[in-house]
């Protein structure tokens, strides 16, 4: 039976029913399992929460904990869980596949790799019809540069500030984060140029961003116009002048900052980057790692809300639901650079990847996810700006369907971040009312939630009430 479990915090707001009933947990005792995290497992891998949760089964937008506590997701495993926990589809899919055959590796043909290739492909935008099968973003990324180097016969590539491309060693030159950072040498061969934030960073107004919600900040732009952008144009010429060969390899962006918090650019910017990239011969990267397969709402692939087509295009996360699958698409004239020598992947592309892959595009159809995202995503978006009009703490509410940025400050007027403590406070009290959200930014000052897309207005009307209980809280505390 599922246990009824009183919040050290008191909220009005109820959840919505679920009649899932998860199994009884048998595994160890919690105490048992904290002792082998800290004793069999790498200390780098860090957990959530002052009191980790010990979560035992999922059900679609749902997770359990060992004692029968019943969660509502909104981190989705981080961006991964794409159209569900156990979607039935998926699941029934890779049981079939798993009792066919597991793996024989790319040397052979087998129905699988061959099926979703042409499935997959056939979502793209001519000439981006040759895909590349791997198995994490970081190797994906890693491709995709070693592509770009082959292809252009140059070796620089520039990325923003504030990107997350990996935690591989050649990928960490692109990620421009300092918590995954380590004191080694990398990056030889990248540079990073100024992120053109329009809430943070010094240009910004309040018609900037493709996004149901804009900053506080104000504006002067006339209609067609866009200052910010110009400025930020202005700064990645200059990266360009000073910083970089006359020619280069590549240039790496994802269409919304992921593990930045959401962070969107100014309408327009990618377009131009683009054209000023490809001035010097270099190829175009879209890291679609956090917003592809219809998590933006008003289009299945996170570039093709800002106009463009890139050369190269990188997929993972929400590819797999969870299953360990990523992706390279790419023209075939950039894909046969990669030819003249050997290049193989043993796991990619693996026949269960291939049916798990498929039955997730199909899930996504058919449940008619990417609409979902964009009505509960713009929903969302909404009821989260009252919750930034009523608190003084909350600085910028920003995003695009189900990916969604929720960034906390001490006043609006100097968007200082609130201090990780609070924020963690917050955090820890929507917890225990039973909603799970992402942490991210430079400072970790920004709320991340990014759900399963499977999530509804209902769910949403919770995850909004749990919010400002913990905002309210805060108050109290303060006060």
């Amino acid at each position: 039976r599922q246990q009824k479990w009183k919040s050290s915090v008191s909220t009005q707001a109820k959840m919505p029913p679920c009649d899932f009933v998860p199994e009884k947990y048998e595994s160890y005792p919690y105490e048992h399992m904290q002792k082998i995290r800290e004793q069999n497992i790498a200390p780098s891998l860090r957990t959530y929460y002052k009191k980790p949760l010990l979560l035992h089964q999922g059900h679609m937008q749902w997770l359990f904990d060992h004692e029968g506590r019943r969660y509502l997701d909104l981190f989705a495993g981080i961006v991964t869980v794409s159209v569900g926990h156990c979607h039935p589809k998926v699941t029934m899919a890779t049981q079939k596949q798993l009792a066919r055959l597991w793996h024989t590796t790319n040397i052979y043909m087998y129905p699988a790799i061959h099926e979703y290739a042409e499935k997959l492909t056939s979502l793209f935008p001519d000439p981006l019809k040759v895909v590349y099968l791997t198995n994490s973003g970081s190797e994906a990324n890693d491709l995709a540069m070693f592509m770009a180097r082959l292809h252009t016969h140059s070796f620089d590539i520039i990325s923003l500030r504030g990107g997350y491309h990996g935690g591989s060693p050649y990928t960490l030159g692109l990620t421009s984060l300092t918590p995954y950072k380590h004191g080694v040498a990398n990056g030889f061969g990248c540079t990073t140029t100024m992120l053109p934030d329009v809430f943070r960073g010094p240009w910004g107004g309040s018609h900037c961003r493709d996004s149901p919600v804009q900053t506080v900040r104000k504006c002067s732009c006339t209609e067609g116009t866009c200052l910010a952008k110009d400025q930020y144009i202005e700064q990645f010429k200059d990266t360009l002048n000073t910083s970089v060969p006359k020619t280069v390899a590549g240039f790496i962006a994802e269409p919304i900052q992921g593990v930045n918090g959401a962070v969107q650019y100014p309408r327009n910017f990618l377009k131009e980057a683009y054209q000023l990239i490809r001035e010097r011969g270099g190829l175009c990267i879209s890291d679609e790692v956090q917003t592809g397969f219809g998590r933006t709402g008003s289009h299945f692939w996170g570039f093709q809300t800002h106009g463009v087509v890139p050369d190269i295009v990188t997929l993972a996360k929400g590819i797999g639901n969870g299953f360990p699958m990523a992706a390279v698409v790419t023209t075939k004239e950039i894909a046969s650079s990669l030819a003249q020598n050997l290049h193989f992947n043993t796991f990619g592309g693996n026949p269960l990847a291939c049916v798990v892959g498929a039955a997730v595009l199909d899930a996504i159809e058919e449940d008619g996810l990417q609409k979902n995202s964009e009505d509960v995503g713009t929903y969302m978006l909404l009821e989260l700006a009252k919750l930034r009009d009523k608190f003084g703490i909350v600085g910028d509410v920003r995003g695009k369907g189900l990916m969604i940025g929720v960034e906390m400050v001490t006043d609006k007027e100097s968007r200082c971040p609130l201090p990780a403590e609070e924020i963690s406070q917050i955090w820890e009290d929507c917890k225990d009312m039973g909603v799970l959200i992402g942490r991210g930014g430079l400072y970790s000052q920004t709320f991340r939630i990014k759900p399963p897309m499977c999530i509804t207005k209902r769910d949403v009307d919770f995850a909004v009430e749990v919010f400002h209980t913990a905002l309210q809280k805060h108050v109290e505390r303060a006060a």
